[in-house]
């Protein structure tokens, strides 16, 4: 597998938010989000190939209970399941970090941590045509986030810029035709720096109170900044 980085931090988004946790970020992505504050894992992928036993050996360096499998997209990364495999064997906990765009297909997980893509992350003319129609066709698969839903324990995670985006996510989530709790929504503000998040929280919490959304902090912003391996 093409590893980008393992790291012990505290999960700085969602519902575990402050919890110590080993991070095994898989590079490489079939999305291209405009936004994206991994390029080093989706637009550029770039890491070192390690084995599964590898990976494990690694995260058995840290004393955390939960494991955090993200990306890029780690649902096309080679061995995924294998290694989801393995990781329960050890007695993790489990948190998938996904776009929703691959099916989980039997993959071991306790928290689906769901980021289905809005409008806002379509990537610009850095990107060939080719790219951008990919992503605008991938970004949003119904099948695979109810595929999601119905296998266990999830969060629905969106990143927002203004707030039509709200509208969008609910249309987007009542197509799922599924009962889908409030509190297991989370609105982000788009944002890689504490100002730019902070222009977006005011309005975004008065979204979140009138319609019942969680707001959801990015911790990591917050104690380190915008760098790797936190």
């Amino acid at each position: 597998m093409l590893i980008s980085e393992i790291f012990y931090s505290l999960q700085g988004e969602g519902t575990l938010t402050g919890v110590p946790s080993v991070f095994v970020r898989a590079s490489g992505c079939n999305l291209r989000c405009n936004w994206c504050d991994t390029p080093y894992a989706s637009w550029n992928p770039e890491g070192t190939a390690m084995t599964v036993a590898q990976i494990l050996a690694k995260i058995g360096e840290f004393p955390a209970r939960h494991v955090v499998l993200t990306g890029g997209e780690p649902m096309i990364a080679k061995d995924i399941r294998v290694l989801a495999a393995e990781i329960r064997k050890l007695g993790h906990h489990i948190t998938i970090e996904t776009a929703a765009t691959v099916l989980p297909e039997g993959i071991e997980c306790d928290l689906a941590s769901l980021s289905p893509k809005l409008l806002n992350s379509a990537p610009d003319a850095r990107l060939g045509v080719t790219w951008r129609k990919k992503h605008e066709a991938l970004r949003w698969q119904p099948a695979v986030a109810r595929a999601w839903i119905d296998r266990g324990e999830y969060q629905f995670k969106f990143v927002v810029t203004q707030p039509g985006d709200v509208d969008e996510l609910e249309g987007m989530l009542a197509s799922l035709k599924r009962e889908i709790p409030r509190d297991r929504v989370l609105l982000m503000p788009e944002g890689v720096t504490l100002e730019a998040i902070r222009a977006r929280a005011g309005w975004l919490g008065e979204l979140c109170k009138q319609r019942g959304y969680r707001y959801a902090h990015r911790l990591q912003i917050e104690l380190y900044g915008n760098k790797r391996g936190t």
